[in-house]
């Protein structure tokens, strides 16, 4: 198995991130800029007027100046001790004069190398009765591994946030649990992506050892890397 170039890895990264948040890398350790992306809905119809990437070279937050329009004034050497607290789902949306928002963070892994795991999945459209309901409104393909016929075993449902990435999500029965069958699918998920031409991503919870585990057996190492999003 041919594995992804590292360098190749890095400029689909940082072509995706330029698209998604107006630059990339961030020109300082914390670089907040308007972005009118924030202004569209984004996979699933939803508006995130902020939202941003925090690498160990530096933070890019990207806002909607149609909702944020003074946030050029804001406080960087504030708003980044906020960031760094435990009660920043608090202070954070204060901060940016909206208190009732809610402001999140979750581990972001990109693709590191394939991983050497058989290919179970069959890809299938999104109105396949077979389906459970949480992989109907995914946009960029479902993945589905059936048992015994036609019985649901596990899935991995994309997010298409362009062309240039997209970002895999997973779930298995219970059923079905610990026989390995996530991390295969999201390793089968992640060549597909990879062969299209984009970006491979996957994000979970920061207290989500399980997720976790799967994304690191399918080629995502944690590489202290998160995404943020206030809504």
């Amino acid at each position: 198995m041919r594995q992804p170039d590292h360098t190749d890895i890095e400029t689909r990264l940082t072509a995706f991130l330029h698209e998604r948040l107006g630059a990339w890398p961030p020109s300082s350790s914390l670089e907040v800029r308007p972005c009118a992306l924030r202004d569209e809905p984004r996979w699933d119809g939803n508006i995130v007027p902020l939202y941003g990437v925090e690498s160990p070279s530096g933070t890019l937050l990207s806002y909607s100046p149609t909702v944020f329009p003074d946030a050029a004034g804001i406080n960087l050497v504030q708003l980044e001790d906020e960031l760094g607290m435990e009660d920043s789902h608090l202070t954070v949306p204060r901060l940016f004069g909206y208190p009732e928002m809610r402001f999140g963070r979750a581990v972001m892994r990109f693709l590191g190398e394939f991983a050497d795991l058989p290919q179970l999945g069959e890809w299938v459209e999104t109105d396949d009765p077979r389906l459970p309901e949480w992989l109907r409104p995914f946009n960029g393909g479902v993945l589905v591994l059936w048992i015994d016929g036609g019985t649901y075993a596990a899935g991995v449902g994309l997010k298409k946030h362009s062309d240039l990435g997209y970002e895999i999500s997973v779930g298995t029965d219970p059923a079905f649990r610990g026989r390995g069958y996530a991390q295969a699918l999201v390793a089968q998920a992640a060549r597909s992506i990879w062969d299209r031409g984009a970006i491979p991503l996957y994000q979970h919870g920061t207290h989500n050892a399980a997720s976790a585990r799967v994304a690191e057996k399918a080629g995502f190492p944690d590489r202290g890397w998160h995404s943020v999003s206030m809504g």
